[in-house]
């Protein structure tokens, strides 16, 4: 089995990071092995003064740093992280340094250690931007400010020096400086909170340092910090572990003052009680953090960080617009992932990211096991089905698919692996294993590798070790099959022997690595199961269904099912390999069950999810029509129950006649598809398919004009006239609707200025951008291209994460023949991108601005569109430019061709 890397033996000399490296921010595994090889980090105190942020235009702050920590090779050199604005001082074991001589812009460097070694620093950070280190938002509502920090993997050497690696875990002791009017919090309790002489700048108010409780042993990336004026409710949860002590947990929850009244806090808190009964139960150790914060943030790039005692999400979970049943379910699926990882990823952490897939695949599996089992909702598996595993199928087919068991160099590289096999393919495979092994010894194995390794760095190889002890399973063949190699294996049922007695079920696996381009055989544990039409209800309902063993030792990879009795020949009847869902791959459906789920639903929902899951990637495979797969969603996919499955269906209708139905086709099938949600809007009353329609017709109507008339109407508040009833027109669907307008030249600036004054708020000011940028003139388009790539806007000033997205996508809708002339100028401008803005950033341009949906001309070869042969040669060009960048455009360029493929196989 490989593991992330050894450390380097103490006794081996640590080698001195050259002096021209400490410019560079991308390291390395080796240099981080080497690190960790000989310091320990005893502790690490870190002071914050923000007693000036909320004045206008600020844009750094300082802050102190004293670092304690061993070296087993005196006399050698190392490094510490860093990027901020300036270091004023540094001073290593009472000796000051010469700044100009040892701090680069990312890197100070330490010479002639000793055995025992205290740093003291006095830097200058930057305010973020982009949502990476300490975050600074300037709420339009109120003009209020708010800060927090994000740091995974490697942004809290943002904030303060650090050694920012997760295995140099040492316990932090914060304090910040800040107005005594703002909530001021960090991964630890408050202690002590002491007046200081002066006043906050910007602010009518005093300042006050809060120092924070030392923490337990933890990774730099998961602590945190949070200023501002923020809304708090309190509570408490009571319980503890089987025959152990009650405690309690003090309980919080914060968000924005101008969101205040949209906090739902009864419902976060009963669901965060949940979790901790469902966790303490699940995993038998006591919380180890003592306070639960959860925090509700603006402009935040992910779902949700889990700081341990400062969890941050992103503030789209306080809904102050009308939210679907899936959108609330998904909200406790993100609750209980981070929930999870207090104990996955926070107790016990990988000690490199080539296992960052473990943490998060267990938390993404934990997370619907627990919302399935602790909460109310009962579509979690649903969910995951058609959610989660569709982001996986797509991911993994990809040319730059990695096994789950990545290999990661630097710190590059783990930025990028927080993608679809890290997450969704890896719960799946966790899914699979408890379907193997027993969900009892799958518990009883979590709960040894916690008790063994709390507060720990540890490794695949530990987590597996506690399965092999607990299971008696040979984890380390699961692991070669499961873990170390790529690509999705299929599976197919066909149906053996038609027109005789002996007509039997043959369950076939199939699989390709494509890094090794060998073929792969996987073990699973599964069911196979018959539905057949039910002439009563006009359903496929399960008929029967079989417990099947696939082993790599299978001849040919086939497995006849035996006991699994067929309906009738020519009786409509569907054969699914992968009932319940139990395993990881993509299904092909045989030619009966295709045309059976075309023209039926499918009464059992996991099964419906699991069916409809294999309908959109036979789309991606140029093997179903796309028009076939929308005019299927138009008839069957509106009428499904599970609102979650609905929205994932509606997203890839949209997908599907944006990029995989041939042009000619196009038009007159957007039109269509248009009109059937229109029709929807005014069948269902209320409600969430409503709701998921009305977002689907807006989306789709920047593309068509086919129902823009009512757009206008419902923006006009003429609902009823229009006979549909129920549907509330917030602000979310307003903007929606205005930006679908603008795109075909219905609205222009000054009603948009107009709608933003009505009501200024964040998500006004994102959607302005977006609708501003999204206007049918060339000029419009020109200048949106500008700001998007130099991430400055047309006052000049540099553009948040939100607002550089918004210009991005703004500037992609509209006439294909305004974007298309500006594809030289893209291509040109990526390396420089990718220079001057952060990563996170330079992906956001790299990634939305990449010509992806382009139509195949009658006759033509996918390969020779003119977006295709431009990526090409860019590749071809460019073979030194950086690795993640170059990931980004293999990814882009196979999105591209995947959907001309499916046009030119679609004409036949």
């Amino acid at each position: 089995m490989t593991s992330s890397a050894s450390p380097v033996p103490s006794s081996a000399p640590a080698p001195a990071p050259p002096v021209d490296r400490s410019d560079v921010e991308n390291l390395t595994r080796e240099e981080a092995a080497a690190r960790a090889g000989h310091l320990q980090v005893t502790s690490c105190a870190v002071d914050v003064d923000l007693r000036d942020a909320a004045a206008e235009g600020q844009t750094t702050y300082p802050v102190r740093t004293r670092i304690s920590f061993t070296s087993s090779t005196p006399g050698a050199e190392t490094f510490l992280d860093y990027l901020g604005s300036s270091v004023e001082s540094v001073v290593l074991n009472g000796e000051t340094l010469d700044v100009a001589e040892h701090a680069g812009a990312a890197r100070i460097r330490l010479p002639r250690l000793q055995e025992q070694n205290e740093i003291e620093l006095h830097t200058t950070s930057v305010y973020s931007r982009s949502g990476e280190g300490l975050h600074r938002f300037v709420d339009p509502t109120d003009g209020q400010v708010y800060l927090y920090t994000q740091y995974e993997p490697a942004d809290s050497r943002r904030v303060f020096p650090v050694f920012e690696q997760p295995d140099l875990k040492t316990r932090f002791r914060i304090s910040i400086t800040g107005p005594d009017t703002w909530q001021l919090r960090s991964n630890g309790a408050a202690v002590s909170r002491t007046p200081v002489e002066g006043a906050a700048g910007g602010l009518d108010a005093g300042l006050v340092r809060v120092e924070f409780a030392e923490t337990p042993v933890m990774s730099s990336y998961i602590t945190a910090l949070l200023a501002g004026p923020y809304h708090c409710v309190e509570s408490t949860w009571r319980g503890g572990v089987a025959d152990g002590e009650e405690f309690d947990i003090p309980l919080a929850l914060l968000c924005r003052a101008s969101l205040a009244e949209h906090l739902d806090a009864e419902e976060l808190f009963d669901l965060t009680r949940r979790g901790l009964d469902f966790f303490h139960a699940e995993f038998a150790h006591p919380y180890p953090w003592g306070a639960y914060d959860q925090a509700f943030v603006p402009e935040y790039n992910l779902g949700a960080m889990e700081n341990p005692g400062l969890v941050t999400f992103t503030e789209k979970h306080v809904f102050d617009t009308a939210a679907t049943d899936a959108q609330h379910e998904t909200r406790a699926n993100t609750l209980m992932h981070e929930m999870a990882h207090m104990w996955f990823g926070d107790l016990v952490t990988p000690q490199w990211w080539d296992d960052l897939w473990l943490k998060e695949s267990f938390a993404d599996y934990m997370g619907a096991l627990a919302v399935d089992e602790a909460t109310g909702f009962t579509t979690s598996w649903i969910s995951f089905a058609n959610g989660r595993k569709a982001w996986a199928y797509v991911q993994d087919q990809l040319p730059t698919t990695h096994p789950i068991v990545a290999d990661i160099a630097d710190l590059e590289a783990a930025d990028q692996n927080f993608d679809g096999i890290t997450y969704a393919k890896g719960a799946s495979v966790l899914k699979q294993l408890a379907a193997t092994v027993g969900r009892e010894a799958f518990r009883t194995a979590a709960r040894r590798y916690f008790s063994r390794h709390a507060f720990g760095n540890a490794t695949l190889q530990d987590f597996l070790a506690v399965l092999e002890e607990v299971s008696g399973e040979d984890m380390g063949r699961w692991a070669q099959a499961w873990l170390q190699t790529a690509g999705v294996p299929e599976l197919a049922a066909d149906v053996e022997g038609s027109g005789t007695p002996q007509r039997h079920v043959l369950v076939t696996q199939t699989g390709l690595d494509p890094a090794t381009e060998r073929p792969v055989s996987r073990p699973h544990r599964i069911r196979c199961a018959v539905h057949a039409l039910d002439a009563a209800s006009g359903e496929l309902r399960r008929a029967d269904v079989a417990d099947v063993r696939l082993s790599p030792e299978d001849p040919a990879g086939r497995v006849v099912v035996e006991d699994l009795q067929l309906p009738a020949e020519g009786t409509p009847r569907l054969l699914l390999p992968n009932e319940d869902d139990l395993t990881y791959a993509k299904l092909r459906l045989d030619a009966e069950s295709t045309a059976a789920v075309l023209t039926h639903p499918v009464a059992d929902p996991l099964a419906r999810a699991t069916v409809w899951a294999a309908l959109w990637s036979m789309v991606r495979d140029g093997e179903l029509p796309a028009r076939r797969f929308v005019e299927a969603v138009m008839e069957l996919g509106l009428q499904i129950t599970e609102v979650s499955v609905v929205q994932s269906l509606l997203r890839q209708a949209d997908r599907a006649l944006q990029a995989y139905v041939p042009p000619e086709e196009r038009e007159a099938l957007q039109a269509r598809f248009a009109d059937r949600l229109a029709g929807h809007l005014a069948e269902e009353a209320g409600g969430d398919r409503q709701r998921a329609a009305a977002r689907t017709l807006a989306t789709v109507s920047r593309r068509t004009d086919a129902q823009l008339d009512l757009l206008a109407a419902l923006l006009d508040g003429d609902a009823v006239g229009r006979g549909i009833e129920g549907l509330e027109v917030d602000e979310e669907l307003r903007w929606a609707f205005l930006q679908a307008l603008t795109v075909h030249g219905r609205t222009e600036a000054a009603q948009l200025d107009a709608e933003l004054e009505s009501r200024t708020t964040a998500r006004g000011r994102v959607a302005h951008r977006l609708a501003l940028s999204a206007r049918p003139h060339a000029v419009v388009k020109e200048n949106a291209l500008e700001q998007a790539i130099s991430g400055i806007d047309e006052d000049g000033e540099e553009l948040s994460n939100d607002h550089l997205t918004a210009t991005v996508d703004g500037f992609c809708c509209g006439p294909q023949s305004l974007i298309e002339v500006h594809d030289a100028t893209y291509f040109a401008a990526l390396e420089d991108v990718w220079r001057r803005m952060s990563q996170g950033q330079a992906t956001r341009v790299v990634s939305g601005l990449f010509p992806g949906a382009r139509d195949l001309a009658e006759g033509q070869q996918p390969e020779e569109h003119p977006a295709a042969r431009q990526v090409a040669a860019w590749l071809e060009e460019h073979p030194q430019a950086p690795a993640a960048l170059r990931r980004i455009l293999r990814e882009e360029q196979d999105h591209l061709l995947r959907g001309l493929r499916a046009q030119q196989a679609a004409r036949g």
